[in-house]
């Protein structure tokens, strides 16, 4: 049976342009809706982290304001029923890979303070794309991309077509003017192929073994075509 490794951001902040800390972390439906896919097709996962730390849940994924009261509850719900596993997630350095098929990365800003630079996740992603295993990331996830150098110093994914939450969707959730940072821009300029669908609505990029989503709505699709990849 597959198995799947889930790497979620350690981080509860991202540090912004003028240096105050944005409290962030991983966004829920990114995590909640892909482990309820995995688990409907009978497949396990593990949780890793950098360093150990104890994944926390961005507020913002949770506000009934955004989801609705009911949706709200069911997925805290949800989360608590999760908080054991969070607690004790894997260290991502002594993670072994030979255990895994997958490796799925969920969003949240988190990812953009921690996973975009590091390197352990970036040796991972390396090893798990160049073996013939499936990579797959949604969201603000494909920050932990940009880490993935090969020994020779080349991107991992230059020219490798894949999506991720656009400048646009940035703008239009009011972190643009103040990011260190945008998210596509840089994919860009690291050399991907990037395309992106509507603003916030389901969008998924199929590359080889190479499975993106660009929005938290893209998370359960992006997660049904990495089913489909490791039972082909």
């Amino acid at each position: 049976m597959p198995k799947i490794l889930i790497v979620l951001s350690g981080s509860d902040h991202w540090t912004l342009s003028d240096g105050t800390k944005h409290p962030t972390g991983f966004w829920a439906e990114e995590l909640l809706s892909p482990l309820q896919v995995f688990a409907d097709a009978g497949i396990e996962c593990d949780l890793a982290s950098p360093d150990g730390k104890t994944p926390v849940v961005d507020e913002g994924s949770l506000s009934p304001d955004t989801i609705g009261e009911e949706e709200s509850a069911k997925q805290r719900k949800a989360l608590d029923a999760l908080a054991g596993r969070l607690e004790s997630t894997l260290v991502l350095a002594d993670v072994d890979l030979g255990s895994y098929d997958a490796v799925f990365v969920p969003g949240g800003h988190g990812p953009m303070e921690d996973l975009a630079i590091s390197d352990d996740l970036g040796r991972i992603l390396v090893t798990m794309l160049d073996g013939g295993k499936v990579v797959s990331s949604v969201c603000h996830g494909p920050a932990g991309l940009l880490p993935a150098k090969r020994a020779d110093g080349s991107w991992l994914f230059a020219g490798r077509h894949l999506t991720a939450f656009t400048d646009a969707e940035e703008e239009q959730a009011g972190l643009a003017d103040k990011a260190p940072w945008l998210l596509e821009s840089r994919l860009r300029e690291a050399g991907a192929t990037f395309s992106s669908g509507d603003a916030w609505a389901p969008f998924v990029v199929v590359d080889d073994k190479l499975v993106t989503g660009q929005n938290p709505a893209s998370s359960t699709e992006a997660a049904q075509k990495v089913v489909g990849l490791l039972k082909s």
